[in-house]
């Protein structure tokens, strides 16, 4: 028996949530998900110790079904990881560029190499994941077939880097929340920290307005703001919001007692410790 970590990630192994899996716990096993929905449930049933799944990203903007599945998802948030995104153009063993007649990835990937893409004038064919296409490729055995995928997905199905660094832009980095049954909160010892929540203001005039002034006149940092409807009604809106600060601090302990005055409902959902990545803005080799 081994008492090896295991993690959920959304995704096939190779994906670039497995190689932030990795990353922030080498040595663990990394579990692939086919969904969000199948990562959050493997983490809720005991089959894994934790889940890494990706919330934002510098060039898509938020993983959107992330945000509603939280709320309701039981887990807790306990950490973060940041990943900064390189594709890579893979292909089957022996392919050069020149042979290249299709290309395959996830359309986030395939809108953020657009450079590429035009240099082949080939046409792109969208995926379900980055990984998927890689492992497509390999099984078709087709040297006119490419996918836009991590390195780490050639070194699993055995393909060749036919080229590195294909995203058009050099900041496109992943953030990545780290999930867990238990709470876990950071301590209240002056270190950064941010805590993630989800709040429904009440349906009357300048309510949001009314129920963020406690985080201005606190002096509380809100690093995030995000909003979604609910229930399919228009009128009910659920905001998810970060800052950089705990809620033992007498300033949010104020800025969370004027919010939940205005709202219906206050939910936290993990005061973790701030990635290095927030005030570095630096992320380690490859």
């Amino acid at each position: 028996m081994t008492n090896q970590m295991r993690i959920a990630f959304q995704g096939m192994h190779g994906a670039y949530s497995d190689q932030a899996a990795r990353r922030a716990f080498p040595g663990a096993v990394t579990v692939p998900c086919r969904t969000f929905e199948g990562a959050f449930g493997a983490l809720r049933d005991g089959e894994v110790d934790l889940a890494v799944i990706p919330i934002d990203n510098t060039l898509a903007g938020r993983v959107a079904d992330v945000h509603h599945l939280l709320p309701d998802s039981g887990v807790h948030i306990i950490g973060e990881t940041f990943l900064r995104i390189n594709h890579a153009l893979l292909g089957v063993k022996g392919t050069q560029i020149s042979d290249i007649r299709e290309i395959r990835s996830h359309v986030h990937a395939l809108g953020q190499c657009r450079k590429i893409r035009k240099e082949l004038g080939v046409p792109a064919i969208v995926g379900s994941d980055t990984a998927g296409c890689a492992k497509e490729v390999a099984d078709l055995g087709d040297k006119g077939i490419a996918a836009i995928a991590p390195v780490l997905a050639a070194e699993i199905y055995g393909l060749d880097v036919l080229r590195t660094e294909v995203e058009d832009a050099a900041h496109n980095t992943t953030r990545f929340i780290i999930l867990s049954r238990e709470a876990k909160t950071a301590p209240n010892d002056g270190s950064p920290v941010v805590t993630s929540f989800v709040f429904r203001v009440r349906n009357v005039a300048a309510a949001l307005y009314k129920a963020l002034g406690g985080f201005a006149t606190n002096g509380i940092n809100m690093t995030k703001l995000e909003s979604y409807m609910v229930e399919g009604h228009f009128t009910a809106t659920q905001f998810f919001a970060e800052v950089e600060a705990h809620p033992d601090q007498l300033g949010l302990r104020h800025a969370l007692e004027e919010l939940q005055f205005f709202s219906h409902e206050v939910l936290i959902l993990g005061v973790y410790p701030a990635h290095p990545f927030r005030r570095e803005n630096v992320l380690p080799a490859e």
